[in-house]
């Protein structure tokens, strides 16, 4: 399995900062203008060579959303199509160097970690290891007896009424006083432990990060095996992803995208290593390349990873079940996918945000065509970025579909 480089191949960072904008990313990042100097605009191309003409129009809007008000100070766009890639990019991937977003520089994907542990699952379902109807009382006895009757497959499609671990008062006490504190990820869901389901399992959607920490411990009970080796033998290796992993702590690869807090009238300020990647673990810890998370979409959403059968499982919609955040035009929730509805047709995907990070990620649904867009801020934090972000993602997809 694929692991970042040694934690001795740089010197430490200084310990983060506990300015404004970090303490509101802290608790923003774990419960659901780019003024500083030497930032530098950059649109540049793709080092690696782009194989097919870009659109001039889409490098303008990307660039429109790093200079922004409040925007983050790099977004990189990666579309591959039929074995075509483009590569748009507009800001640089440090503040302080003109050194523009690679495709292979690392960042936390954040949420979209969600549909590495549906990959996961889903191809244990494959392997007949799981079912969609395995029960928590059954495959995790020890959890609350009031969750019993859940089932692998709300859990997948967020209908499960489990409470937010992410948002319990205690998890956000720990995180906020020690961002860096190494939390026993099989431990998370401890926090919510004396809390009664929120609703009636299967009755309703409710996006919750407990979801895909029991998806994991699940897949580990019925395996015998860590769910990181899970990871390993069933997304990474047939996937061909060598620069993806999950990590504990909070070290990036190096090179990678440094993500930001950007508050109105406050320097960004870059909060790339601030947290502990185990207290996020399968609900929101991996991490990856704007390269490869978009081959990881493409297999995940296409044929590549599932059966046939399992894929029209995985392809049974909770309308109006939306992504967190959500994604471009009308969403429904799937099996650790969602649906995206645009003006120029629909792709499959997931989209994800964290401090300093804010991810998309879409295929078609044969496969062959994948979009990603990153960028290097938690936009959902500004409302009405989040709805430029959003309108950016949907001018992208269908640039994908080969639409206007």
């Amino acid at each position: 399995m694929p692991t970042p480089s040694p934690a001795c191949a740089r010197p430490a960072p200084r310990p983060p900062t506990r300015s404004r904008a970090v303490r509101c990313a802290i608790v923003a990042a774990l419960v659901a203008t780019a003024c500083a100097s030497g930032l530098t605009p950059v649109a540049a191309a793709d080092r690696t060579g782009d194989q097919s003409p870009r659109d001039p129009a889409l490098q303008r809007q990307l660039q429109d959303l790093v200079t922004a008000p409040g925007g983050p100070p790099g977004a990189i766009a990666v579309l591959q199509r039929d074995g075509h890639r483009e590569v748009y990019r507009a800001g640089v991937a440090e503040i302080g160097s003109r050194r523009p977003p690679g495709i292979d520089d690392h960042m936390r994907v954040a949420s979209v970690a969600k549909a590495y542990s549906g990959a996961v699952a889903l191809s244990l379902v494959d392997r007949r290891a799981l079912a969609l109807d395995d029960t928590i009382g059954r495959r995790l006895p020890n959890l609350p007896e009031d969750w019993h009757a859940v089932t692998l497959r709300q859990l997948l499609n967020h209908t499960s009424g489990l409470p937010d671990y992410s948002a319990d008062p205690g998890f956000l006490e720990v995180i906020t006083t020690d961002p860096r504190h190494h939390f026993d990820s099989r431990r998370l869901l401890d926090f919510v432990v004396d809390e009664d389901l929120r609703f009636e399992p299967g009755s309703r959607y409710h996006y919750s990060n407990s979801d895909n920490i029991a998806v994991a411990l699940m897949a580990e009970q019925a395996t015998g095996r860590r769910y990181e080796e899970l990871l390993g033998e069933l997304v990474y290796r047939p996937l061909g992803l060598r620069e993806t992993s999950l990590p504990q702590g909070y070290r990036l690869p190096e090179p990678f995208l440094h993500g930001y807090a950007v508050a109105p009238g406050a320097t960004p300020e870059d909060v790339s290593e601030t947290f502990s990647a185990s207290g996020a673990w399968a609900s929101g810890g991996i991490v990856s390349t704007p390269r490869e998370l978009n081959s990881f979409i493409r297999g995940y959403a296409g044929p590549e990873l599932l059966s046939e059968q399992t894929r029209r499982r995985q392809q049974r919609f909770v309308p109006g079940g939306a992504s967190e955040p959500a994604g471009p035009g009308a969403n429904d929730a799937g099996l650790g996918i969602f649906r995206y509805t645009t003006r120029c047709g629909a792709v499959l995907g997931h989209t994800g945000n964290t401090a300093g990070y804010t991810q998309f990620a879409a295929s078609t649904p044969d496969g062959r065509r994948s979009v990603t867009v990153s960028v290097t801020s938690q936009v959902p934090l500004d409302p009405e970025l989040l709805a430029r972000l959003r309108a950016t993602e949907e001018d992208f997809v269908c640039r994908l579909l080969g639409k206007p």
